[in-house]
């Protein structure tokens, strides 16, 4: 199981959060949730809400499910009409067979997936898809490479789900990409937002922000500038329940 102090240490930071992470193309969304609306959808893991506000401006019905009461609280201020869910992926509080598909955007390495994947498998009806996406920021561009090597952001750049065949079919894979504008500012707001900061001790912290001002100001990609993109490939992995 993920250590779930990291797991739960957004809440702290959830209108960062919120602000400064990045959203969720809609393409990659639809795949993932592997039909048009309507359709029924539950976000597991849906922190502030920022896989469910893609999901209902593309028309689904969401319900979203989170732990943590901080980032509950931030997904009802910033969504409108929708509260979520107090629950985790392994103890979902809601009917068997109660909805088409099952997300996780960001979050399903936090799960116990011994325990996770069945309960997923209970929330599916017949024909239902689960599908977990990660937004992966693309270390292919140097600068990026850079800011991963400063924050030791090491992230698996092939994540996958290792499904029970006995409850799932074959895992389909996809992948999108696009890009979010920052400034030097927000680059450093965004990387404070992320659990190994969160929880590392005040040095740390200090030590990972030093490096990303240095970053900002002189690598010669982003030196001067007042902003500039960062590149992210969204991998979205999916597969249909075959049973619950």
């Amino acid at each position: 199981m993920a250590d779930q102090t990291q797991a739960l240490s957004f809440g702290a930071a959830a209108a960062a959060y919120d602000r400064f992470r990045p959203t969720y193309p809609a393409e990659a969304v639809r795949w993932a949730v592997g039909g048009p609306p309507p359709r029924r959808v539950i976000d597991l893991g849906a922190g502030t809400g920022k896989l469910t506000r893609v999901l209902l401006a593309a028309g689904y019905e969401v319900v979203p499910v989170e732990p943590d009461p901080g980032m509950r609280a931030q997904l009802a201020a910033a969504t409108e009409a929708t509260a979520a869910v107090a629950g985790f992926a392994e103890a979902v509080p809601l009917p068997d067979a109660d909805a088409d598909a099952v997300v996780a955007g960001q979050a399903y390495h936090w799960f116990d997936q011994d325990r996770a994947h069945p309960e997923i498998a209970r929330l599916l009806r017949p024909g239902g898809h689960f599908a977990a996406i990660w937004n992966h920021r693309d270390d292919r561009e140097p600068w990026v490479a850079e800011l991963s090597r400063i924050t030791h952001d090491r992230f698996d750049p092939a994540p996958s789900l290792a499904l029970p065949d006995s409850i799932f079919g074959p895992v389909e894979y996809a992948e999108f990409a696009h890009r979010t504008v920052h400034t030097p500012d927000s680059l450093l707001a965004m990387v404070a937002t992320r659990s190994y900061h969160l929880t590392a001790p005040p040095e740390r912290q200090a030590e990972i922000d030093a490096g990303v001002r240095d970053l900002t100001a002189t690598h010669p990609d982003l030196a001067g500038r007042e902003t500039f993109e960062v590149p992210y490939r969204v991998l979205v992995y999916r597969a249909g329940v075959l049973r619950s």
